[in-house]
């Protein structure tokens, strides 16, 4: 299918930018789990674990546009799935962020886990919808879809990181030597 050929180096980048951050993120986890701090499994699950799904659906995502398609009907049902899924993950962030109490999330933390995520997954979702009758511009909706949940991912990633690294620590025996 030709509109999809169109989008294989977009994709490369995309993919090989989600699957690289995949393991640098486990890499990253490894060695903060070394550093003696606070344990906070609920944190984890509503700050943690939603930025490997963001990056594992920009990795899929860009697995499935390389894939070749006879028709655009296939992928874009498998869009319109991974939305759907991805909406109702957004509303499981939302009882995460509430339910743990090791932080208390700001504007910056709402927007990026949840506000920026709905947006991405609710424009994949409705990309799937226009996809047969608006195949081309669906695309670029869906690369946006995408590329959104890449930097959300990177940008998640990273104030995990320097929360780690800045602030969790604080409050531990280390603080005492």
């Amino acid at each position: 299918m030709s509109e999809l050929t169109a989008w294989d180096s977009f994709y490369v980048i995309v993919g090989s930018a989600a699957g690289a951050l995949i393991g640098l993120q486990f890499v990253v986890i490894t060695l903060i789990a070394q550093r003696p701090t606070m344990a906070a499994p609920e944190a984890s699950a509503a700050f943690g674990t939603p930025t490997i799904v963001h990056f594992g659906a920009a990795l899929l995502l860009s697995a499935l546009i390389r894939a070749p398609w006879q028709a655009i009907t296939v992928p874009a049902v498998l869009w319109a799935v991974i939305g759907l899924c991805g909406l109702i993950y957004a509303l499981n962030i939302i009882r995460r962020m509430r339910a743990q109490g090791v932080y208390e999330p700001e504007f910056e933390d709402w927007l990026f886990h949840v506000v920026l995520p709905v947006a991405a997954y609710a424009i994949l979702a409705l990309s799937a919808l226009a996809a047969p009758s608006h195949t081309r511009e669906s695309l670029f909706g869906v690369g946006a879809a995408a590329l959104l949940l890449l930097f959300i991912g990177i940008h998640n990633a990273w104030d995990a990181v320097f929360y780690h690294v800045f602030f969790s620590k604080r409050g531990t025996d280390d603080d005492k030597r």
